[in-house]
């Protein structure tokens, strides 16, 4: 399944800035310095300090058989179909939004190209602190701490970025946010690769097991039900693809930035314009 989307209104903004104080420097970890600097949006402290804040939910949800069992034994699946994605190589600047649990980003920063270079946002610091435990300690990798939805990076900076089963977690206008931020840091013809939940086929049963749980636990994450991705997206020139996995339960959507066309392409097309009138 395959969207162009042109034109569309910006993406409204979400109250003030929510940024860390950035120190790329040359290591691994660039945190603030106190969990103080960084605000941590209120959908997180109401909703899954269970899962994602707590140090006890690190801990146990930290193993790789618990998230296979969350997605119904389509982890290995799904991380597959996104390195599948992103190549064998992964040269230039490749940018993770949000950590996840599972082994998919260590998996990936094996695969930077010599030169290249792999970030990490999130906005919790004890997430980017574990993920850090994960990492070989020479990976080509920052961990910056930075809320998705106001990232303090610089336009056109990326060749591809990944969302990781994030937007299902967002409120309203967070997705659109996230995803107007990554149109603006990715470079023109790069991707974003977005995988997260999908409305099942009719005759899925976890369509009427799954749903009623979701609403529970993940009040969000039926957002992603009612809607196609692709209705979040920022005013952009883009192209959209979409894959559906375990019989629509899960998505892959990627979005790839058309080229900025040229001076002599705009002047042509005016040209062209002028003679057919």
């Amino acid at each position: 399944m395959q969207w162009d989307l042109t034109a569309r209104s910006d993406a409204a903004v979400i109250g003030p800035p929510q940024r860390a104080s950035i120190n790329p420097g040359t290591g691994t970890l660039a945190l603030p310095s106190s969990s103080a600097e960084l605000d941590v949006p209120y959908y997180l402290n109401a909703h899954y300090w269970w899962a994602y804040i707590h140090p006890t939910a690190v801990q146990l949800f930290e193993r790789q058989w618990l998230i296979n069992l969350i997605l119904w034994g389509n982890y290995a699946r799904l991380r597959d179909a996104v390195m599948a994605e992103m190549g064998d190589s992964l040269a230039g600047r490749t940018l993770q939004v949000a950590c996840a649990y599972g082994d998919l980003t260590t998996r990936l920063s094996a695969r930077v190209a010599d030169g290249g270079r792999m970030d990490i946002v999130d906005v919790l610091p004890i997430q980017l602190g574990n993920l850090r435990k994960k990492l070989p300690r020479n990976a080509p990798v920052r961990l910056l701490a930075m809320d998705s939805s106001n990232l303090n990076l610089p336009d056109a900076s990326y060749d591809r970025a990944l969302v990781f089963f994030l937007l299902h977690e967002q409120p309203s206008q967070y997705p659109e946010r996230t995803l107007s931020e990554l149109c603006r840091v990715v470079k023109p013809c790069g991707k974003i690769i977005v995988v997260d939940y999908d409305l099942p086929r009719w005759w899925h049963p976890l369509r009427y097991i799954w749903r009623p749980l979701l609403a529970k636990l993940e009040p969000f994450a039926l957002d992603l039900w009612r809607d196609e991705i692709a209705k979040w997206l920022p005013c952009a020139s883009i192209r959209v693809r979409k894959e559906p996995f375990f019989g629509g339960l899960y998505q892959k959507v990627v979005i790839t930035r058309r080229a900025q066309p040229t001076v002599a392409q705009i002047a042509n097309a005016a040209l062209i314009q002028v003679k057919s009138n």
